[in-house]
């Protein structure tokens, strides 16, 4: 079944749920059943199968009225459909003899672009190849993606995106998203008016400081929200006209970038201190200010500003930090999953011990998510806070350090060990988790997994760090230094590894993007006025349970990515739950609450083509 959006969002492909595909590759019968042998000539519908019309159906779907025509129509990406126009299209939106000839349809377009992304071995060409569509044609664009995700989702973001943000400067070519700078301090709240979208749902902003495992890349960094949202689309239904990207250009510490001509960002040292905070706070008071509902996902903020911000903004707006709490979600579901695999139950999770390399935001988001479960399931909070070892660069995070130590990470300082390296932790406490967010390449040693091996029959090992040249470990290490025994996940993806014993592990990707779409669908169409923690354990108890135990069975903790779609499907039905517990759901009615699952399914975008016709105003 193919879902759609709303009535008041149709934009190219957000079609009311009530109409179908009109343009398929592959002939269907449209099922009916006839009163009467009178109705028996409108009992099937077969697709045309030559000319202009080849594989659509010319059943009745409802027209998008839009202010654009001629030229424009085909500039403008959300419109247009390339080659697909028929030819009462061209003729009635007047742009006839501005294209070839022939008629093409979806599918065949689809066929086409794969086919040159496929004769590309370069990662970052096919990239290119795919923004290129994305720039031109948006309902293309994420029809590629909704049917090849598996194949296209390395592409388009991790680990692909970090070279792309690294060329984003070389390789700009037309505009997508807003930037917000200081020069821009006293406009904001008329600066958002230049947004041509009077309906966002989402946005997902970054101020450039600490992308991926790249650090700081500026305003090349507006390549990650692009990125993100381009999964909101195809992998959680949000509508393409329904985001935004952003970048808060605030400069770059970073002294390749002070001194590239060809960057396209402020070429001065980061602003900090007071002057930071309060370009932040006119930026969401703005953005809010226009769309009051919209859901804004902080993106790859440095760890000395994440945490900060999410705790001024949290109560107030609708917002949370991807590098936190979505991290931190995905990799609940990611530890529950590896309990069902060692046939324990999932609220053994406070009997875990649990050893993080990495005391970022990344990494303290992460402890506090699995704190906040356990407490959930019944823990107190000691006892929780007890299972966690963290560790930085310095070693065991301790006591001793406590006035250099940020209010979160303090409330995992150990009260002996400080400074302790990771291999005398695992020596001296024995855990049953390792979970790397270093953006440290190969950190985990083969003494290290070994000695933890030793200690663990079936040790859970999350090398969680991207792009994949900053991954702690390989899957093929982990699986090797444990014969084989270990519970593996990482944060880039890897390819299946074969043991001499000719058994195969599949490694599953501890990706965000099970979580964060999902979240984002849930809370923006009911309504709610805040992710709260309990929201991301319901979401990640979702994608936990969605794994099945034959995958467990293959070493597996996470879904194939091919089932995305659904599983964001029920992590969003999941999220609406909460929000209506929590007495959030302030969008739903009584006929939406009786069956959650269709009613996310109505709202979610389907990447087809829909009949245009041209909006004119009649004076009598």
């Amino acid at each position: 079944m193919f879902s759609a959006a709303s009535h008041k969002s149709r934009i190219i492909g957000a079609v009311p749920r009530s109409f179908r595909r009109s343009c398929v590759w592959t002939t269907r019968h449209l099922s009916s059943k006839p009163i009467g042998s009178e109705l028996e000539e409108y009992s099937d519908e077969v697709l045309d199968d030559d000319g202009e019309w080849a594989g659509c159906s010319r059943k009745f779907m409802a027209p998008l009225r839009i202010a654009a025509r001629g030229p424009d129509i085909l500039v403008n990406p959300l419109f247009n459909k390339g080659t697909a126009f028929k030819s009462g299209e061209r003729d009635r939106l007047r742009f006839r003899g501005l294209l070839p000839p022939r008629v093409s349809n979806l599918e065949k377009q689809k066929e086409r672009i794969l086919f040159t992304v496929r004769a590309e071995e370069s990662a970052i060409k096919k990239n290119i190849i795919l923004e290129d569509v994305h720039d031109r044609n948006e309902t293309l664009y994420h029809r590629i993606l909704v049917d090849h995700i598996e194949e296209m989702a390395p592409l388009i973001y991790t680990p692909t995106v970090g070279q792309a943000c690294k060329e984003f400067g070389t390789r700009y070519r037309r505009p997508r998203g807003m930037y917000f700078c200081e020069e821009d301090r006293g406009h904001m709240a008329a600066m958002v008016y230049n947004w041509p979208a009077s309906d966002v749902h989402v946005i997902c902003v970054t101020d450039g400081s600490r992308i991926l495992g790249l650090g700081d890349l500026g305003a090349n960094g507006m390549g990650i929200p692009i990125g993100k949202l381009s999964l909101y689309c195809a992998a959680g239904g949000i509508a393409p006209h329904r985001v935004l990207p952003v970048v808060i250009d605030v400069g770059t510490d970073n002294e390749e970038l002070l001194h590239d001509p060809f960057y396209l960002g402020i070429q001065q040292k980061r602003t900090k201190g007071p002057a930071y905070y309060q370009l932040v706070d006119e930026f969401m008071q703005a953005v809010k200010f226009r769309w009051p509902n919209v859901l804004i996902q902080f993106e790859d903020f440095s760890s000395d500003k994440a945490q900060k911000l999410l705790n001024k903004y949290r109560d107030e707006f609708l917002c949370f930090n991807d590098d936190i709490q979505g991290t931190g979600a995905t990799t609940l579901a990611g530890v529950l999953g590896a309990l069902r695999a060692k046939n324990e139950d999932v609220t053994n999770l406070g009997n875990q011990r649990i050893l993080i390399a990495g005391a970022g935001s990344a990494g303290i988001g992460v402890a506090t998510v699995l704190r906040d479960a356990m407490m959930e399931q019944g823990y107190s909070k000691e006892d929780a806070k007890n299972t966690f070892f963290v560790a930085d660069e310095k070693g065991l995070l301790g006591k001793e350090r406590i006035s250099e130590l940020s209010s979160e990470q303090a409330m995992f300082a150990r009260d002996t060990d400080g400074g302790m390296s990771l291999l005398d932790i695992v020596k001296k406490y024995k855990p049953t988790t390792l979970l790397g967010m270093t953006a440290v390449g190969g950190l985990f040693k083969e003494e290290l997994i070994r000695e933890m091996a030793k200690h663990c029959e079936r040790p859970i090992i999350f090398p969680l760090s991207n792009p994949t040249t900053k991954a702690e470990c390989t899957a093929e290490q982990a699986f090797d230094w444990t014969d084989g025994k270990c519970i593996f996940a990482s944060g880039s993806p890897f390819d299946p590894v074969e043991m001499d014993d000719g058994k195969v592990f599949y490694p599953t990707q501890c990706n965000n993007m099970f979580i964060f779409p999902g979240l984002g669908l849930g809370a923006t169409i009911c309504g709610a006025k805040k992710v709260t923690d309990r929201m991301l354990y319901v979401a990640a108890e979702a994608l936990a349970n969605f794994v099945t135990k034959e995958e467990l069975s293959q070493g597996k903790v996470f879904p194939h990515i091919s089932n995305i779609r659904t599983v964001s499907q029920k992590v969003a039905v999941a999220v609406i739950k909460e929000a209506i517990r929590d007495n959030q759901a302030s969008k739903l009615h009584e006929k939406d609450i009786a069956n959650l699952e269709e009613f996310v399914i109505s709202k979610m975008y389907d990447p087809i083509y829909v009949p245009l016709v041209e909006k004119r105003e009649i004076m009598l």
